[in-house]
């Protein structure tokens, strides 16, 4: 079966936010399944097609990370400069996170909450044994 080429990138992010959006690549490929992809022209990291991330190169910008509602409303508490939402996040199990501002030595166990959110239980329990 031929490989589809993903979608182009539609809104190109800056130098600063490419550098960041690696690093947060690298720490998502800790956990079993995970790939770089594209979602809406932009890109992101992905479960099975199933999305955990996407940068946000366009408009309000930021990382776009899954996020269960009582973690994202203590995120936001925590350091409004760093986690937000826009009206089209309100109502969705996702979070936004400045990377410029973020917290790297938090960002494992973030990622890790996310990856929980969709990972099928095979892969969870490949994660475990490790």
């Amino acid at each position: 079966m031929e490989k589809k080429e993903p979608v182009p990138i539609k809104f190109q992010p800056d130098k600063t936010l490419v550098k960041l959006f690696a690093k947060v690549v690298v720490t998502a490929k800790q956990f079993p399944g995970v790939v770089e992809s594209r979602s809406y022209g932009t890109p992101a990291i992905k479960v099975k097609e199933r999305l955990i991330a996407r940068l946000r190169s366009e408009a309000e910008g930021g990382l776009a990370l899954r996020c269960n509602v009582i973690k994202r409303e203590m995120l936001l508490m925590s350091a409004p400069e760093t986690f937000y939402i826009t009206y089209h996040y309100e109502n969705s199990s996702y979070i936004l996170i400045n990377l410029g501002t973020a917290n790297w030595n938090a960002m494992p166990d973030i990622i890790e909450r996310a990856w929980l959110l969709i990972a099928s239980p095979k892969l969870i329990k490949e994660y475990e044994m490790r």
